[in-house]
């Protein structure tokens, strides 16, 4: 639809501001169409699809500077771009990458562990933030922090100064992603965090930026250069930082004592919070649906129990419910080949003594490991007093992931 221009609109830049010449990204006054133009000087065959003369085309594109006339090629319009090609470009990627990770490791000092030592004082939280691609890897940071033991979460700078900002108390500790050391939202902050006396933690790349000389420490992540052939797109400065996230909290981690039952009380709805966290007691049968028979019980009646109940075996108990042994199928397939009576033949005369048993607080996981070590597919529960008091399969297990 086609509307009447109105008599009050806005004029062009142009009109309301003297220039010499259009600025980069500027419309111009006689731009009808509305479409922004860039000039790249890079390149005498920018634009004419040969090799990679497009780069700098397709990136300014990517970054809303292109027209949608002219999109960039899609990979099924590059016929001449090979399998080995694309695999040398990973290769590299991964060879610049490491060599970044190893010059990190070569730049450790006692700055580390002064910034370990701030968050192990710590206490509030430990707020992360940066933005773009570093708040990225800010948001993961903070992930792995919270799960580690050391209470974190993400900021979002650019929200901070729009309210968020009254998410940082007193007490909290400030981990700061900016690999120019010159994010704006970043340093907008600043003077609120000193008048909370936050600490603040840089992450930067630039020892000599601003984010770096407001800092209490500074942590060095700085690379040569990107993966990234234009050496533009954050790749071997996000893969430092994110490697220097990982060792800060991996440190705090060991420091405190961390226990894999402590990360598990962090990811109880994954598998490994039930493995972790399930003990023999969350699972085990109990009560009416335990198999239990008498040491004088014949075998009948033993192999009704069984069936009845449907664990594949059953426990001899005494009088006062005491484990003597323990019947199974095997136990049942043995009997037959001594052709026994099984109306005339005792329990007691076919049981294993003793039997396969566990505790109700250990670990399901540690049930798992015992069937698997004496080959048996359920185990008795027991209390201290040898006592019966649930019993469990491989199949409760699996029910409950922990197999």
């Amino acid at each position: 639809m086609d509307l009447a221009a109105h008599a009050l609109a806005e004029r062009t830049v142009d009109e309301l501001v003297a220039r010499h010449r259009a600025q980069t990204l500027e419309r111009l006054a006689d731009d009808a169409g509305g479409v922004v133009g860039i000039v790249v000087r890079t390149h005498l065959d920018l634009g004419a699809g040969q090799g990679r003369a497009d780069q700098f085309r397709d990136l300014f594109w990517i970054h809303g500077a292109g027209s949608y006339d002219n999109p960039p090629m899609s990979p099924t319009e590059h016929p001449s771009v090979t399998d080995a090609a694309l695999l040398d470009s990973a290769r590299r990627t991964f060879d610049v990458e490491r060599a970044a990770l190893e010059r990190l490791r070569g730049r450790l000092d006692a700055r580390f562990a002064a910034a370990c030592r701030l968050l192990l004082a710590c206490h509030g939280r430990v707020v992360v933030t940066g933005m773009g691609k570093s708040g990225h890897v800010a948001r993961k940071i903070a992930a792995t922090l919270a799960s580690t033991g050391t209470p974190a979460f993400f900021l979002h700078p650019g929200e901070a100064s729009h309210g968020d900002l009254g998410m940082l108390t007193r007490g909290d500790v400030l981990l700061a992603l900016s690999n120019s050391g010159e994010t704006a939202e970043i340093l907008t902050l600043l003077p609120q965090v000193r008048r909370l006396a936050v600490k603040v933690i840089a992450l930067t790349g630039r020892e000599a930026g601003t984010l770096a000389r407001e800092a209490d420490v500074v942590l060095d992540v700085g690379v040569e250069q990107e993966a990234c052939p234009l050496n533009l797109a954050p790749t071997a400065s996000t893969t430092a930082a994110l490697a220097m996230g990982d060792a800060l909290a991996v440190a705090l981690l060991a420091a405190r004592g961390f226990s894999a039952e402590d990360f598990a009380r962090a990811h109880p709805g994954g598998n490994l919070g039930r493995r972790l966290l399930l003990h023999v007691a969350d699972l085990m049968r109990r009560g009416e649906d335990l198999p239990r028979v008498a040491a004088d019980t014949p075998l009948a009646a033993g192999l009704l129990e069984m069936s009845r109940k449907g664990l594949g075996m059953t426990a001899i108990v005494d009088a006062e419910d005491r484990v003597l042994g323990v019947f199974t199928d095997g136990d049942l397939r043995r009997s037959l080949d001594r052709q026994l009576d099984v109306h005339a033949t005792p329990m007691r005369e076919v049981m294993t003594p003793g039997g396969r048993t566990v505790g109700p607080q250990e670990l399901a996981t540690a049930a798992a490991s015992l069937m698997e070590q004496h080959r048996v597919t359920a185990l008795l529960v027991i209390d201290g007093e040898r006592r019966l008091v649930g019993a469990l399969n491989v199949h409760d297990l699996m029910r409950a992931g922990v197999v």
